[in-house]
């Protein structure tokens, strides 16, 4: 019988191909898509900032641990799809880049400052993140040739990156580990940072 892989592993892959493949743009300029699963798939994976979001979200739910880790990756997904609603009726919402910028700031001072939530905050906090980002993709949804396949591959890769979050978060059973993640939120922070600048600086 083949072992099973090691989950930090498997992380790391799906961490490190989406980290190769992001830009530096955000994964929501509105242009272009193709449509498709294969398109929804590699979206997410196409900008740093919801990459880092949603890693995040797996990171700071293993952290916390029962319900949460569990609890947040559920939440995310949920959520979004709300907010892709509103952002395919073109609802009112504050500055949807703003609010994106301020998820991957937040969630990256929460796993730094190692930051244990009562349940209902961290669930209060992931639910308004997870709107802005869904709403922000919401928009892009009808300029796609296949909205469903669209939106299957995209939640199917969020997912995953919270999957390779919560697989980072095994790294604190580690000695030494609870530095490492640590240390990776406070990276999270200085990027959320400068996606905060690039969205606020007209």
């Amino acid at each position: 019988m083949r072992p099973s892989p090691d989950p930090r592993r498997v992380a790391l892959l799906v961490l490190a191909a989406g980290v190769l493949s992001a830009g530096p743009a955000w994964a929501h300029d509105g242009t272009g898509l193709a449509g498709g699963f294969l398109s929804g798939f590699l979206h997410p994976l196409g900008g740093l900032d919801h990459l880092l979001a949603m890693v995040s979200v797996g990171l700071w739910g293993a952290f916390l641990g029962r319900p949460l880790v569990i609890a947040l990756p559920v939440v995310f997904p949920a959520l979004m799809a709300v907010g892709g609603v509103l952002g395919m009726a073109n609802a009112p919402m504050p500055p949807v880049e703003i609010g994106i910028a301020v998820s991957v700031l937040v969630l990256g001072a929460a796993i730094a400052g190692a930051i244990r939530a009562p349940v209902w905050a961290a669930s209060l906090i992931v639910a308004v993140f997870a709107i802005f980002h869904g709403y922000a993709h919401g928009q892009e949804l009808p300029s796609t040739a296949d909205p469903v396949g669209y939106s299957v591959g995209f939640v199917l890769a969020t997912g995953l990156l919270h999957v390779a979050g919560i697989g980072l978060g095994l790294l604190n059973t580690r000695p030494g580990g609870m530095v490492i993640t640590r240390s990776m939120g406070g990276l999270v922070t200085l990027a959320g940072g400068y996606f905060l600048f690039l969205a606020a600086v007209p």
